[in-house]
């Protein structure tokens, strides 16, 4: 083939170079209308370092979520992102921090339902219902019922029965005197008759520890904390806490199927902030933070692990679910008479 002829083809299957330039600036221009440049969400906000406290120690289900938010967030506004784990009592060391920092958008909390428990409990000497604001609700868990293998169950209905031929021989773990997975097995003892031994300690993987080595037999915990040792065989789930299945363990049944009716237990991650933060400041966090949490490669990695994006709420109703919630857990721990001490 001649070189004229190269040229008579090239001329037929390529558009011309003005053309050409066109099509990649507009290719170009789309990139950039999809990744927006960082910059201030709203009042030239953030100007300097956001910090996010951690209510958990590094590693944890909290910790994971928070640092992959926080860099997505930085990554979003230009702005450094850093994470500072403020773990130790049961959330309140985190909690007594964000309620000392000032309500400008630099000092945020991701924690999980203990902020609100710990409220109910007055472990803390302000009301959380006036002190935080819920900004966001990150990831949306329900709980796993989580057993040794040497354990000869397999469902809820064995587990119970054969928690009933050991009456209070049974351990089980949690974060803490207090923590959701505490007064949740205790709700489901109540339920269900039977009666299991609490060991609180200081968060669920310390739990884990003992857990796999068969000092106890039994934990709640989201997928996030548990997942990694279920699926090495470690550790066994026998059910979820929740009214439907888990995309990422479609095996395992609800507590409800098995036979504990309604009966739910989950964990939430919020980012939470000091009550009377600037009015555009919450609004633009609660949009930033739910575009990231619902983006395809955040949801994939939560997926892996049993959880989801949180509920997509606005900061008023997120104020309303978090006051509504307080109520139920207040009322809950006034009629069961569970000793807190």
């Amino acid at each position: 083939m001649t070189t004229h002829t190269h040229q008579r083809l090239l001329r037929r299957t390529l558009p011309s170079l003005p053309l050409l330039l066109t099509l990649l600036l507009a290719c170009a221009t789309t990139a950039s209308q999809a990744q927006p440049k960082p910059g201030p969400l709203a009042d030239n906000y953030p100007n300097k370092t956001i910090r996010v406290l951690v209510s958990s120690a590094a590693g944890g289900g909290n910790d994971v979520v928070a640092r992959a938010m926080s860099q997505k967030l930085g990554e979003r506004t230009g702005q450094s992102v850093v994470v500072d784990n403020r773990a130790g009592g049961n959330g309140i060391i985190a909690m007594d921090t964000l309620a000392q920092a000032a309500p400008d958008g630099y000092t945020l909390l991701s924690t999980g339902n203990l902020l609100v428990l710990n409220g109910v409990q007055k472990k803390v000497p302000y009301d959380v219902r006036t002190a935080f604001d819920p900004l966001a609700q990150m990831t949306l868990q329900p709980y796993l019922m989580v057993v040794i293998p040497a354990m000869p169950v397999s469902t809820v209905k064995e587990f119970i029965a054969y928690a009933k031929t050991k009456p209070g021989a049974l351990n089980y773990g949690s974060a803490g005197v207090g923590s959701v997975n505490h007064l949740g097995t205790e709700l489901f003892s109540s339920a269900t008759g039977i009666s299991l031994v609490h060991v609180p300690y200081k968060g669920n993987a310390q739990a884990f520890t003992d857990l796999v080595s068969g000092r106890i037999q039994l934990v709640w915990a989201n997928g996030l904390s548990s997942g990694p040792f279920i699926r090495s065989g470690k550790l066994k789930a026998i059910a979820v806490a929740s009214l439907k299945r888990m995309h990422a363990l479609p095996d395992v049944p609800t507590v409800s199927e098995s036979g504990v009716a309604d009966f739910e237990m989950g964990n939430s991650y919020f980012l939470y902030a000091p009550a009377g933060m600037p009015r555009p400041i919450i609004t633009a966090l609660n949009r930033e933070v739910i575009q990231i949490m619902n983006a395809s490669d955040m949801k994939e990695r939560l997926a892996a692990d049993g959880a989801e994006p949180g509920i997509s709420g606005t900061p008023a109703e997120l104020k309303s679910k978090f006051l509504k919630e307080y109520g139920l857990w207040e009322s809950f721990l006034k009629t069961s008479g569970i000793k807190l001490d």
